[in-house]
């Protein structure tokens, strides 16, 4: 009975647009809990850092719903990423691009995060946040500082952006819930 509901479930999902479930981390300070509520209530809130996490819902896109973890990025924090790994359909992983001493640090914890199991091939959104700074690296480097031409077997995405602003945001969630919807069609769901 529960497989047949399960089916029904996915098949209206189908039907009416895309529910998923989105990873939102990054080192502390890169701006998260920023981008969140920029795009919960479409204006700038001030934030204080995150012990713990945030979850919101929000509809980026016309006919999908994303269900946003927003998990703190402070060091001790990070060691419990793993614990909201199950069950996610994308993951966008944010980096304070004005900030490129910790490219080194970002990149050893983005990819301690996709080479865990459950991560295994869910689409990556990166965000060069901050572009509004000065002395930004534009998107292209820190791709290249995070070194994600070198992953496979996973879609993903690299844009600039500004969580204060708004600006790049709606570009990245189209293409994220591009993504996923391709993503949870080669899981069958």
């Amino acid at each position: 009975m529960g497989s047949l509901l399960s089916r029904v479930w996915d098949a209206l999902q189908g039907f009416y647009g895309t529910d998923a479930r989105i990873l939102l981390l990054g080192l502390d300070a890169a701006g998260k809990t920023t981008l969140l509520y920029r795009l919960k209530l479409g204006e700038t809130v001030t934030t204080i850092p995150t012990i713990g996490f945030n979850v919101e819902t929000v509809q980026p896109v016309n006919g999908v719903t994303f269900t946003m973890w927003d998990v703190g990025g402070q060091e001790r924090i990070r060691r419990l990423w793993h614990h909201y790994q199950n069950q996610t359909h994308g993951l966008l992983f944010v980096v304070d691009s004005a900030d490129p001493q910790r490219f080194a640090e970002a990149r050893v914890e983005l990819e301690a995060m996709l080479e865990a199991g459950h991560m295994t091939g869910v689409p990556v959104v990166l965000l060069a946040n901050k572009q509004d700074m000065p002395g930004t690296k534009c998107a292209a480097e820190v791709v290249e500082e995070l070194g994600l031409r070198k992953l496979r077997g996973r879609d993903w995405h690299a844009q600039g952006c500004c969580a204060l602003s708004g600006e790049g945001l709606p570009e990245a969630l189209t293409k994220l819930a591009e993504m996923v919807k391709q993503y949870r069609k080669a899981l069958g769901r």
